[in-house]
């Protein structure tokens, strides 16, 4: 192994696996980005990018210290320390509020792409493009998949319910909402206003289910002390 022990121009075929695993990263990252997730293009490069780094530098800074005879070197040692100290960034980006659990995918796609930069770094850049791809597919396609399979696999629904507070309101509407067919993931109150005659309140639910929207936003609108309510599509819970 003492021929692994590269010059400062030898490094410079090193530059195009360190350039891949930017390549891909950065696109991995633009991805999360356009999702406005907390983790985007900026750290999902540099995590890339790094792994990528520590690969080549397990691989080729040692080289000369095999000459030692009381060294030991083992370079998947430095492997295995990136696959457990990018958990600590994982971890940063997973909360829970109040039942919902969130940032799971965002963390796991950074343990991926460690993983793809440690490919790169590895020399195996078509394995790292290969697994780049199936991101894609796994984050653009599957959701498109469950929704496909029918109403067992629909996309979260967030309901925004305006109504005067203290008449009991939100509670007919979390009936009608599990009556209907409808399984409560998240409710978030976003916003309160009080004046002299009464106060007022919005409270977006989050919903998971197989009933149908249009007739719940129908039926909500006609509860008493409902002043306005709108459905869409749920920021993915966990995601």
């Amino acid at each position: 192994m003492a021929d692994q022990v590269v010059s400062g121009l030898d490094e410079v075929p090193l530059l195009v696996e360190l350039g891949t695993a930017l390549l891909l990263s950065s696109a991995i990252g633009l991805e999360r980005e356009g999702r406005a997730k907390s983790a985007g293009l900026r750290t999902h490069a540099l995590v890339g990018i790094g792994a990528a780094l520590f690969m080549l530098v397990s691989k080729y800074a040692f080289g000369d210290l095999l000459a030692v005879d009381h060294v030991s070197f083992d370079p998947s040692r430095v492997a295995a320390q990136i696959v457990s100290g990018i958990g600590f960034i994982g971890g940063g980006l997973i909360f829970v509020r109040r039942d919902a659990v969130r940032g799971l995918t965002t963390a796991a796609t950074v343990w991926v792409v460690a993983a793809v930069g440690m490919a790169c770094g590895g020399g195996l850049v078509v394995l790292a493009a290969a697994t780049t791809g199936v991101h894609f597919l796994v984050v653009l396609g599957y959701p498109w998949l469950l929704r496909v399979l029918g109403p067992a696999g629909r996309a979260p629904r967030l309901l925004r319910v305006g109504y005067l507070d203290g008449y009991g309101v939100l509670r007919g509407v979390l009936t009608m909402c599990t009556s209907a067919g409808w399984t409560v993931i998240d409710l978030q109150v976003e916003r309160e206003d009080s004046d002299a005659d009464q106060r007022t309140a919005v409270v977006a639910v989050g919903l998971r289910g197989k009933g149908s929207v249009s007739d719940l936003v129908r039926g909500v609108g006609e509860l008493p002390g409902v002043l306005h309510v709108a459905a869409g599509e749920s920021p993915e819970s966990g995601f």
